[in-house]
């Protein structure tokens, strides 16, 4: 699985053109750009590996890892609502959290 966009504050990487204009696609990286701008940046990239790995040694998949990643279940949960990011609360992903 390799990933179409990828959220690195302040660029959303596009791995290809035809995904340029995917607003799914967009919406998906701005609520990872929400959540990195609440951690202060640095720390969600820290947390974000953290919880990868920690998936990881549980699920013993990849795919598995990163979907069950609190910021991404939060991020693919709402990313097909456009307007989620207007009505979004402050630390949202904390509720994804818990399994």
């Amino acid at each position: 699985m390799r990933p179409a966009g990828m959220a690195l504050f302040p660029f959303i990487l596009i791995r290809e053109r035809r995904f340029e204009y995917d607003l799914v696609l967009i919406n998906h990286e701005l609520i990872h750009f929400r959540q990195q701008l609440e951690m202060l940046i640095i720390p969600f990239y820290l947390l974000y590996l953290i919880n990868y790995f920690v998936n990881l040694a549980k699920y013993r998949d990849h795919y598995t890892a990163y979907r069950k990643m609190y910021y991404e279940r939060e991020a693919y949960t709402n990313e097909r609502d456009l307007q989620y990011l207007k009505k979004r609360k402050f630390w949202a992903f904390w509720s994804y959290l818990r399994e």
